[in-house]
């Protein structure tokens, strides 16, 4: 007859078993286990031995506010011979004694977050149950250890700005493992309105990444809930701080959680997306930043964006536009409700730009639907499809109030680009989500969306030609020559009109100031001739006029008097800020402080006021940012140089994310890796 073990006490061994499921940096003091992965639990029998065969123990694990066996958010298992890892099981893995070593496995597919979990009569621990990644039967499995120590253990990273000609590294610190940060992530998932309307149900869709991901993406966004955080794409963040100013995702969670979940003020698309990363990798869900270059924005699904431009060949605002970049998440999982060759990684936006089932949310969609021009998959593809993929038709409004097409080149879809695994550098990832522009295989994709418009950048301008050329180095602060560049193709003379404008420019293609303005009524260019126009662009015009995204659109309209017809070319420039460098002094050891020197040289022709430097990195700042601040102003030519000091509480490789901010000078990121020895 079953006697059932008599429990006194017990011991987690939270070391040991975070440890071996990837989680101690989360702390060893509470248990923190990934599913489909033993644990080990170390029982102490207030009386009798354990006797294989005669011993009994009922387990109950369950998770959620209605625990139940239907949702699957409760499953009850006694002791087996050996552990079973395809289902919730135990079984005993020492001699027999009045202590018992018991091994515990979750389902591979059990939903994740808090559980409690019986053992007989008088056992009752609490653990915290997250994806696996490493365990093949997980639907998140990825069997690369390079790869998920970049995706899923690395707690800082790269996101790429600038533009695509130009693509900028910004730093970040995801700091996913931070003391606190765990909670906030599962307070997250228990806020969401599924989740407060059945909590039941919302529990049960924990078990499946591509339920917990579509949350996220809502979650992320306060748009329709209690969510993260609030955007903004204008000037003026009264009552919050620039999207700019943030350096990682650590204060923008914790302030949600201090705010009883009220939207921390502000974000925009590289904030929401490197939130969502944050959260998705402490989860256990692989994830990476993504950019795509010249990202459109489609509002009325027709994968066409239809741009006006004046007759100077500025913007005319509409609603479509399309983005200087835009940044997204992706994440890695199986898709069980689609065809198997559509695992891997799958897009997912948090950027509130259209509603998705009645919800500001976008995603998953795999990569290769988008590939492919597979639009009925879930979820949200013609939108995904349109970012990466839509045809651009251009049209000048006349003062007479008629139209008539432009002739340009806009691509859209540049340069898809995300942090490269395990170094710093830029991989490309385009080929991921479309075949090389022009091909065969693009253009069927193109059909099997039902894509009926041609590709304007495939019609080559036989007649006039016009580009924009661009000086190598253009530093903030300094004055310099961008180029149009006219060239006449054609065998006879030709008189044409040469408008050739520049203005600020937000990320997201709202148009700001002029920053300087030609307009030739009288271009002459005889058969094969080319001619080289320059414009000027002054820091005492353009200085006060950029946004933080350091962006000036070029864009120049050439008008053929014979043939009426129009041709534009548009160029976005990004201005290159300072370099901060950083000097680690001392030597890097855990626990051991340290010191940054931290310099900046002034580029600018005017003094800096109130300079500020911050410091932030996961296991080496306490999960906060560290600021100093100078006394003195800094003039033209002169180093603005601070001392922080820092102690790091974990060895391995470390990135130090330095943020400078001025009155004249703002946002200015830098890093420096530190390698922290044990």
């Amino acid at each position: 007859m079953a006697q059932a073990l008599d429990i006194d006490r017990w011991n987690l061994e939270c070391e040991f078993n975070n440890t071996d499921h990837r989680t101690d940096l989360n702390g060893v003091n509470r248990l923190i286990v990934r599913r489909g992965q033993p644990f080990t639990v170390r029982l102490y029998l207030r009386s009798g031995n354990y006797q294989p065969g005669i011993s009994s123990l009922d387990c109950i694990a369950e998770t959620g506010p209605r625990p139940s066996e239907q949702y699957g958010t409760r499953a009850s298992f006694g002791l087996s011979a050996n552990i079973d890892t395809s289902r919730w099981s135990a079984a005993v893995t020492s001699p027999p004694g009045d202590t018992v070593t018991l091994s515990i496995c979750s389902a591979p597919d059990a939903p994740i977050g808090r559980y409690t979990l019986t053992l007989g009569r008088s056992g009752r621990i609490e653990f915290i149950l997250l994806f696996n990644p490493w365990c093949p039967r997980d639907a998140v499995y990825m069997d690369n250890e390079e790869s998920l120590a970049e995706y899923v253990l690395s707690q800082d990273g790269i996101i790429f700005r600038g533009s695509y000609k130009h693509p900028i590294p910004t730093p970040w610190n995801f700091g996913q493992f931070e003391h606190g940060i765990l909670d906030v992530c599962l307070r997250i998932l228990d806020m969401n309105p599924k989740c407060l309307a059945n909590p039941g149900k919302d529990c049960s869709g924990r078990r499946n990444p591509v339920y917990v991901s579509r949350v996220l993406s809502a979650m992320v966004n306060c748009n329709d809930d209690k969510g993260v955080v609030l955007g903004k794409w204008t000037n003026g963040y009264e009552g919050g701080v620039s999207p700019m100013f943030w350096r990682g995702s650590v204060e923008i969670l914790q302030n949600w959680d201090a705010q009883a979940c009220q939207p921390v003020r502000y974000g925009q698309c590289w904030v929401f997306a490197a939130v969502a990363c944050s959260i998705s990798r402490a989860l256990g869900i692989p994830c990476r930043v993504v950019t795509n270059y010249l990202s459109a924005h489609d509002t009325n699904s027709n994968l066409v964006i239809e741009r006006y431009i004046d007759e100077n060949g500025q913007l005319i605002k509409s609603a479509e536009m399309i983005w200087n970049y835009h940044c997204w998440v992706e994440n890695w999982m199986a898709r069980p409700d689609l065809k198997s060759d559509f695992n891997g990684w799958q897009a997912s936006d948090p950027t509130p730009q259209e509603k998705s089932e009645g919800v500001y949310c976008c995603g998953p969609i795999p990569l290769k639907a988008i590939k492919e021009g597979e639009l009925m998959f879930k979820y949200d593809a013609p939108f995904v499809f349109a970012e990466v993929n839509a045809d651009v038709i251009t049209f000048m409004k006349k003062k007479d109030g008629s139209t008539s097409n432009v002739t340009t080149s806009t691509l859209v879809g540049q340069k898809i680009s995300t942090k490269s695994v395990g170094r710093d550098t830029r991989e490309d990832i385009t080929h991921l989500y479309k075949y090389p522009e022009g091909s065969d295989e693009e253009r069927e994709a193109f059909k099997k969306a039902d894509h009926q418009n041609k590709l304007l950048h495939q019609q080559q301008n036989q007649g006039l030609h016009i580009t924009i050329k661009v000086s190598s180095e253009m530093k903030k602060g300094c004055d310099f020559d961008v180029f149009a560049v006219v060239t006449n193709n054609t065998q006879s003379d030709k008189k044409c009109r040469l408008a050739f404008g520049s203005c600020s420019m937000s990320y997201n293609g709202i148009m700001g100031g002029n920053c300087g303005f030609k307009d030739l009524l009288n271009v002459e260019l005889s058969p094969g001739a080319e001619r080289r126009v320059p414009l000027r662009l002054n820091y005492s015009k353009y200085g006060s006029l950029l946004t933080g995204d350091n962006l000036i659109r070029l864009a120049a309209l050439l008008l053929d008097y014979t043939t009426r017809e129009a041709t534009l070319a548009v160029r976005n420039i990004v201005l290159d800020n300072p370099e901060i460098k950083v000097r680690i002094l001392g030597e890097p050891k855990e626990n051991r402080k340290l010191a940054a020197e931290i310099t900046l040289q002034n580029p600018l022709p005017e003094p800096l006021e109130n300079c500020c430097f911050s410091i932030e990195g996961a296991n080496l700042t306490g999960g906060h940012a560290i600021s100093e601040r100078l006394d003195s102003t800094v003039g033209p030519g002169e180093d603005a140089k601070v001392k922080i000091y820092f102690t790091p509480n974990h060895s391995g490789m470390r990135k130090l994310v330095v943020n400078f901010e001025s009155n004249k000078l703002c946002h200015v990121k830098g890093y420096r890796n530190v390698i922290i020895g044990k």
